[in-house]
């Protein structure tokens, strides 16, 4: 009932304040388990990204979200809450893997589940190396990838800014076609996450013409 809502009524609304273009839209498989990876400019990708994708998308998001105060915080909370979003402490090993976990029954059920494979947003516009939950949640799953490159959400809400600028630039989203990754299933579990995830950073960066650093963003692990 509450996505009927938001998709009928809250969704149209949001469309017109950020005016997102969307392109590659067919390339989203309408059921099946899928894991949404996408890279991370802004607060508000995680309001932009469910706004393009034509059905229901659960997200790990940062705890910090979740505990904010005054309008913002309480509806951010309520938002992310509703849809039934993960919360995860930043640098916080086992909190990250409980999310996980819960990503994983999202995904056996058959749901769409996206996550960051940076960890978190980047600071610079640059694109940093992924964190290897991305590839874990892959081979525990089964689930294909469909990897999304965002262009412009920082200039809507940069980090530090309290409220997006609506009716402002206009943000891209570029979806690209689903990725298949079951042929790694052979290969060593810790090199087989590595080559996973570097290849979902790949896949991203052709998808958003970012920089890439290779290196780790390390605000993911300040607390």
């Amino acid at each position: 009932m509450f996505y009927t809502f938001m998709s009928r009524v809250v969704a149209p609304i949001l469309r017109l304040l950020f005016r997102p273009r969307v392109e590659g839209v067919e390339n989203v498989p309408h059921y099946g388990p899928l894991i949404v990876a996408s890279n991370h400019l802004s607060f508000i990708d995680s309001f932009i990204i469910p706004l393009s994708i034509p059905r229901p998308v659960t997200y790990i998001a940062k705890a910090d979200y979740f505990e904010g105060s005054g309008l913002k915080g309480r509806f951010a909370r309520w938002f992310m809450t509703t849809l039934g979003h993960v919360p995860v402490q930043r640098g916080a090993q086992r909190a990250a893997m409980g999310a996980l976990e819960q990503a994983v029954e999202i995904l056996d059920n058959g749901g769409a589940f996206a996550i960051y494979p940076e960890g978190t947003r980047s600071p610079d516009g640059r694109l940093y190396r992924g964190r290897t939950g991305a590839g874990w949640l892959v081979l525990a799953s089964g689930a294909r990838v469909l990897p999304i490159g965002l262009t412009g959400t920082q200039r809507i809400q940069p980090i530090g800014a309290k409220w997006p600028r609506f009716l402002g630039p206009r943000p891209t989203v570029r979806i690209g076609a689903p990725i298949d990754f079951s042929h790694y299933r052979d290969l060593p579990p810790a090199k087989a996450r590595r080559v996973i995830t570097d290849e979902i950073i790949t896949e991203i960066q052709k998808l958003s013409g970012q920089d890439y650093t290779g290196t780790y963003n390390e605000r993911a692990n300040q607390a």
